[in-house]
């Protein structure tokens, strides 16, 4: 089923058991953050928290870990709660043969209902903010889908943008964002400033669950992420036209704020608990001016906690980040048998492949490292065999313990590229990066003795089909 907006799949969730609401007061801070931090400790069918007795609000609406769990991330796919991380990115990759498939234009967007413009602004009248983590510099807009447009080719909807990042706010029409050199907006932006011009922006806050799925997922920079929804939805993504910068956002946003990123204008950003588990600290970062905000009646402000694993944006970039390195890579290595990129944003990249030939994995490995999203964030890359299973964290413990020989396995690559928030790096954006090859040897390499290697016996996968129906009908 195809949801066109929050609201629509928030139902959905309650009516799978899938959306727990806390009707006690709370209190923004630490409470709300608190819950969130905590749900997806419940496990892999943690459920997401609507909150709407807020202390210090008169009329607030929350909604957090909207995607915080496999369930929730299958339920937003049209797939059976019960689907597993492995068989939903199994999923993706058939969805994704469907891309592009082109969105469609809809008059009378749910976010048109109100409008405040210019000096009327106020964003603090619209959302009910509040910290997530204690050392964050002050309160941040984290699940938002931000579009924008190539200003050199602002015609060509494959150059646009819709993309999440994280935005602080400064003031009640004053907002820092934080794009990565990597990122498509970061271009975007710089190609504005070379022009001595602004950049128009539209930030979509509370969207249809594949909008955020698409806008976290690391995509060419001439694919558009609405024709991917497309394809996940089985359906068209609706969109709309916002009314000031004429920019296209999801028709079924709960909030639209419009406005520009002032070029050649910083200001300090962070810091902020990150999605590496750390805290960034503050930087100079471009600013963005609002003009206008849009928003439903009663808007409802979808939020996201993020720290230490596993916690919601794990789930939100897991399988949309293995999928795009599993397509790259199969275009030029068929022998790719899958990707698993789900450990904080594919800082760690776990690949089983055929080997062709000798030397053939660390030739994977390095690929991997140039993809679009691996020259950013891929800081460890492991290629195991094709009948490892890269998503059984057990087998591929054994192939390190049992193939990976330090003396000649490690690949160690120096003062490459990543995400300036990666915290391992001793120069932001700079890092050493490591290909680890736990594959078994073939011609002509020598080295070990993995001539004996015990298989499942053949009848082993008939006997767990089989001890399955026993134990079910226990």
């Amino acid at each position: 089923m195809a949801y066109d907006d929050l609201r629509s799949f928030l139902h959905a969730l309650d009516k799978e058991g899938q959306l727990l609401r806390v009707t006690d007061e709370v209190v923004p801070e630490p409470d709300i953050a608190a819950a969130a931090n905590a749900a997806p400790r419940m496990g892999d069918a943690a459920p997401a928290l609507y909150f709407d007795n807020v202390r210090g609000f008169i009329d607030a609406r929350i909604a957090m870990n909207v995607h915080g769990s496999w369930a929730n991330h299958a339920l937003a796919l049209g797939l059976p709660k019960q689907t597993g991380a492995k068989a939903q990115v199994a999923e993706f990759i058939r969805r994704w043969e469907d891309f592009p498939v082109q969105p469609e234009w809809r008059a009378e967007p749910l976010w048109a209902a109100n409008a405040v413009e210019g000096g009327d602004v106020d964003v603090f009248q619209v959302l009910p903010l509040f910290r997530l983590n204690d050392g964050d510099g002050g309160f941040y807009i984290d699940k938002a889908a931000v579009v924008s447009k190539d200003p050199e080719d602002p015609d060509n909807s494959d150059k646009q943008n819709v993309g999440i990042y994280r935005i602080e706010v400064k003031g009640k029409r004053r907002l820092a964002l934080q794009p990565a050199p990597v990122h498509d907006i970061a271009l975007h932006l710089r190609k504005a400033e070379e022009r001595g011009e602004d950049l128009p922006v539209a930030i979509a806050l509370g969207n249809d669950p594949v909008i955020s799925i698409v806008a976290a997922t690391p995509m060419a920079y001439d694919e558009n992420e609405y024709e991917l929804a497309g394809a996940l939805r089985g359906a068209p993504a609706p969109i709309a036209k916002a009314p000031l910068t004429g920019l296209p956002v999801p028709w079924g946003s709960e909030v639209v704020i419009e406005g520009v990123v002032e070029g050649r204008t910083r200001e300090i950003e962070g810091p902020f608990g990150e999605f590496t588990g750390h805290y960034s600290g503050g930087r100079s970062m471009p600013v963005i001016r609002i003009d206008r905000i849009s928003y439903r009646t009663d808007p409802v402000f979808e939020h996201l906690y993020l720290g230490m694993p596993w916690t919601e944006i794990d789930y939100l970039m897991a399988a949309n980040t293995c999928v795009p390195i599993h397509q790259e890579l199969k275009r030029d290595f068929p022998e790719v048998q899958a990707v698993n990129a789900t450990y904080t944003h594919g800082l760690v990249v776990i690949v089983s492949t055929k080997t062709r030939y000798g030397g053939f994995a660390k030739a994977v490995g390095t690929r991997v490292l140039s993809t679009s999203h691996g020259l950013g964030y891929a800081a460890t890359v492991i290629v195991v065999d094709e009948d490892v299973d890269p998503f059984n964290l057990t087998q591929v413990m054994w192939a390190l313990s049992t193939k990976m020989n330090p003396a000649h396995d490690l690949v160690r690559l120096p003062a490459m590229s990543v995400v300036p928030l990666a915290p391992q790096a001793d120069t932001p954006g700079i890092v050493d990066k490591l290909i680890i090859d736990a594959t078994t040897p073939v011609e002509p390499e020598r080295r070990g003795d993995r001539s004996s290697r015990v298989r499942d016996l053949p009848e082993a996968g008939e006997w767990l089909t089989r001890l399955q129906r026993l134990a079910a009908a226990r």
